[in-house]
């Protein structure tokens, strides 16, 4: 089968998601200049640099109530700053819970039961238990094609691990089975990891 995107595909639903995948999910965190926090998973979220570190992630919907775009790029634009909280497993319904289509009212770390915990170098909260945390400052936001789709990049400035992920040194992801987001209703776990050898090392 073959398909041009803006000509549609013709089946039941879009197959573009289930064909990048799995990706990881950043669970982003941020509190908006009146003080309102907020949390909510984007799958199109990834690091792009080493150094200085530096992540991306990218929001594609709108709600009513933001202006052209969503809680958490409205939050970053007025502040400046997020956190990234990676998923595990076991907060699958958590992480769920926090993906509706809250009013900006709505504190969905009150709302899924999740502790809260300060951020040391940025003015949000963090997911508490996460079995790790990226504090990061907005670097910039870019207008995408299409409608409300804004990718927002950041320098990670503080780092946090949860003390059973660290293992001889490494951060051990088999300790906490990292989710991943896949296509459709569909996701998945790191329950195997394998190392290979890079030519040249």
């Amino acid at each position: 089968m073959f398909y041009e995107p803006r000509h549609g595909h013709g089946l039941p639903h879009n197959p573009f998601n289930a064909i990048v995948t799995p990706r990881p999910i950043g669970w982003i965190s941020t509190r908006g200049a009146d003080g309102q926090d907020n949390l909510a998973p984007y799958s199109f979220f990834n690091a792009v640099a080493y150094v200085p570190p530096q992540v991306m992630f990218a929001s594609t919907s709108a709600k009513p109530d933001r202006d052209g775009t969503k809680d958490s790029v409205a939050n970053i634009r007025e502040t400046g700053v997020f956190c990234v909280n990676i998923v595990e497993y076991s907060a699958r319904d958590a992480m769920n819970a926090t993906s509706g289509p809250w009013p900006r009212e709505v504190d969905e770390f009150s709302h899924a039961e999740l502790a809260r915990a300060d951020c040391r170098m940025i003015e949000a909260a963090r997911v508490a238990q996460a079995p790790a945390a990226l504090e990061c400052r907005m670097t910039e936001i870019v207008t995408l094609k299409g409608d409300a789709n804004f990718l927002v990049l950041g320098e990670v400035v503080g780092v946090h691990m949860r003390a059973d992920c660290l293992v001889d040194g490494r951060f051990d992801i088999t300790r906490f089975q990292p989710l991943a987001r896949c296509g459709y209703r569909d996701y998945a776990t790191v329950r195997e990891v394998f190392s290979l050898k890079r030519p040249g090392e």
